[in-house]
């Protein structure tokens, strides 16, 4: 992932300035021009955020002198366009919320359509769907037949419950159903790029709503086109790696006729910084080939002492009778920005088809000691 710099860095938002300032010549623009001087020690989000406020402080009296530059930027400049759109996508979204008036949010859904293949607008609509939820699911829901396909994937990708970067929009966690029609309308859509979206839509309602989403799968797979099951697979991903026995079923995964051997340590103590490497075979002792989906699970140690799980992919197969699958594998514990690790006693363990081998433990050393075995 780029550095918030290379997104929104002074250049860009110094272009914004720019664009704008060519359409309302007029307009002091002081405060926006303030805000690109003060981003370096600001995260992409607050960058776009402390944008956003500048051009809101610019365009103090209402949401139509704000919406009648920016049209005018989008139909005279091509060069209006890319990551400084995503702060003036807020600005729209945020000035239409707190003007509360119906031909504002209205027009500041059209906007969000209007300005999303220059950079998606699924980061501010998440301000129009707090909102009024009803009234933007009414909007993405006419998206789903737009004939671009970035507002049809704005439909989906705009209404994801869990969606990185932006806000949560709690009306969506607690009816979590209300956003099935645009998927419906939308997972055999002849973009791939519209359909990836649907499959994470539908990943991230599995976090709390299993049955929702296998019964959605399930409709979905009755009917068919030669792009659905790719689009189920990718929406099942996270309950397949839970071992959720309807997913796995649905996905042909059932109970696992299989002998395992392993997991296996090379060594029993890994230094931080290095690799735990591990091995194993599984074998089909059954009559019929076995499609199996074949995952190991990491149990961390945390601060506290405590483990937690986290599964990582190792291999889907199908195996013949008599048919063994080699496993030889290693995971790093370098250091990464999106987990940390602690010293002390760690597991590693297989899962087929949903269902775990029991645990190899190893210990993770802060420093280098010699390995008695």
């Amino acid at each position: 992932m780029p550095f918030a710099d290379q997104l929104i860095g002074v250049d860009v938002a110094e272009r914004l300035v720019h664009e704008l300032q060519a359409v309302d010549p007029q307009r002091s623009l002081a405060n926006l021009s303030s805000a690109t001087q003060a981003l370096q020690p600001l995260s992409l989000r607050e960058r776009s955020d402390a944008l956003r406020d500048g051009l809101l402080a610019d365009y103090p009296q209402s949401y139509a002198e704000l919406a009648d530059a920016v049209k005018k930027a989008a139909e005279y400049s091509q060069s209006f366009t890319g990551w400084m759109i995503w702060p003036v996508t807020s600005a729209l979204a945020t000035r239409a919320a707190d003007e509360n008036t119906g031909s504002a949010f209205e027009d500041a859904m059209g906007m969000m359509a209007l300005l999303t293949p220059r950079l998606s607008s699924e980061f501010a609509i998440r301000v129009l769907l707090k909102h009024d939820l009803e009234k933007a699911l009414a909007f993405a829901q006419e998206w789903t037949g737009a004939p671009n396909e970035h507002v049809r994937r704005l439909a989906s990708e705009g209404t994801r419950p869990y969606l990185p970067w932006a806000i949560r929009v709690p009306q969506i966690l607690e009816d979590p159903a209300c956003t099935i029609p645009i998927l419906d309308a939308l997972y055999r859509d002849p973009s791939d790029y519209v359909r990836r979206s649907v499959a994470n839509h539908l990943n991230d309602l599995s976090r709390n709503e299993p049955e929702l989403v296998v019964e959605t799968a399930q409709r979905w797979l009755k009917t068919p086109e030669p792009t659905t099951m790719a689009v189920v697979k990718h929406g099942l991903r996270t309950l397949i790696k839970r071992g959720n026995p309807e997913a796995l079923a649905l996905l042909g995964f059932g109970t696992p006729t299989v002998k395992i051997d392993g997991p296996h340590i090379e060594q029993r103590h890994v230094v931080w910084g290095d690799s735990v490497n591990f091995t194993a075979s599984v074998l089909n002792t059954g009559s019929e080939p076995m499609p199996l989906a074949i995952d190991y699970v990491l149990h961390h140690r945390k601060a506290n002492g405590l483990t937690k799980a986290k599964v990582f992919k190792l291999s889907t197969r199908t195996l013949a009778p008599g048919e063994t699958l080699k496993i030889d594998r290693s995971h790093s514990f370098r250091a990464i920005t999106t987990r940390r690790y602690y010293p002390g006693t760690h597991s590693v363990a297989l899962q087929v088809n949903g269902k775990p081998t029991d645990s190899v433990d190893f210990e993770l050393l802060a420093d280098a000691v010699e390995d008695p075995q």
